[in-house]
């Protein structure tokens, strides 16, 4: 696992994105077994209170829990991984549309520019 850290933003939010997107992207399947803080913290090289401090933010968000005695576990509650999804999907787009707006689109010209990307892709 490979994450480049933004010095901008609190190190935990950012791993807690990254485990986010890889249940997102099905790369963590529900009910997968997580890395433990101690493997999470020597493979990523930072603190295991850091660690902890994303496992616990997650656990509270309900997307992983743990199993006394056996790790921690990636949700299998189906409806929970949706609305993550949904939320990381609303941030990607916000993003895009401010940036359309930056370079002078609106609306019409946004949905216009991105119907043809996707005609572009699809023809590839």
């Amino acid at each position: 696992m490979t994450i480049e850290f933004d010095n901008n933003l609190p190190i935990y939010i950012q791993i807690m994105n990254y485990i986010k997107g890889e249940i997102v992207a099905g790369k963590l399947k529900p009910g997968d077994k997580i890395l433990s803080v101690r493997e999470l913290a020597s493979e990523l090289q930072i603190n295991p209170n850091t660690v902890q401090r994303t496992f616990q933010e997650l656990e509270r968000e309900e997307i992983v829990e743990t199993r006394r005695g056996m790790g921690r576990y990636v949700t299998s509650n189906e409806g929970t991984i949706l609305t993550i999804k949904k939320e990381m999907a609303k941030d990607v787009l916000d993003r895009f549309i401010r940036g359309m707006q930056d370079l002078g689109f609106q609306g019409e010209d946004i949905l216009a520019a991105v119907a043809e990307n996707i005609r572009n892709k699809d023809g590839e």
